[in-house]
């Protein structure tokens, strides 16, 4: 985790080639995520990768030297599970292509922001594999129909289309990039305190619509309680 201006905070993917996951990867991206969330002078997260990619997906060499595929898809679920549960806002820096699971990380962020020549999403049909893990993130950010467009082609996305689909906030140029992410973050600040807050907004996305506005009521009854 690096420090970085404004009290943000910055978690690096960086894996082998073009920062690949294996289980130690994940580990190592999830306990700088944990420590940024639970440091009580940073207000924001930047998630990006090392060098000139975001993420190339899951270390299939690593599976075939041995690896067991299963910890591999365990250790992405695990981290796609914890991104939602913190309480501050996350921003995806993709400096890179981020494809296979990499898409999957850059749609559990509240927030990307993506180079112009850089490519987002699944490609895994394309060698006959079904994202049974990474697809879930991309269709609770785009809808069904928009993730299947990718998902289902194996073709990723180009920073155009993955704005005009909702997989990203903004399209920006090299020197903008970060600056783009830092200025959503600090407006986001402002609702890392409020109660309830960042993980009650994705614990509601998944409930029917009755149950969430039940559930809101009790939240908001709640605050006033506790107060």
């Amino acid at each position: 985790m690096e420090a970085a201006p404004a009290n943000i905070a910055t978690v690096v993917i960086d894996g082998p080639e073009r920062n690949l996951l294996n289980p130690e990867v994940m580990s190592a991206v999830a306990a700088g995520l944990t420590r940024a969330n639970d440091d009580a002078t940073v207000t924001g997260i930047i998630l990006t990768g090392a060098g000139d990619a975001f993420c190339g997906g899951l270390d299939l060499a690593g599976i075939r030297a041995g690896g067991d595929p299963v910890e591999y898809a365990r250790s992405l679920a695990e981290l796609l599970k914890l991104i939602p549960t913190l309480v501050k806002p996350v921003a995806a820096v993709v400096n890179g292509d981020a494809v296979a699971s990499g898409s999957s990380i850059v749609a559990a962020c509240d927030f990307a922001v993506i180079l112009p020549d850089a490519l987002v999403g699944s490609y895994e049909v394309g060698v006959n594999v079904w994202p049974m893990v990474a697809q879930v993130p991309l269709i609770k950010r785009m809808g069904a129909r928009a993730a299947m467009e990718n998902i289902g082609s194996g073709d990723p996305f180009t920073a155009q289309r993955a704005f005009e689909v909702g997989l990203v906030n903004a399209v920006a140029p090299a020197e903008e990039l970060r600056g783009t992410a830092e200025a959503w973050l600090t407006r986001a600040a402002r609702g890392a305190g409020v109660y309830g807050g960042r993980p009650f907004f994705y614990e509601i996305d998944e409930m029917p619509y009755d149950a969430a506005l039940d559930l809101s009521l009790e939240k908001f009854a709640a605050q006033f309680r506790e107060a």
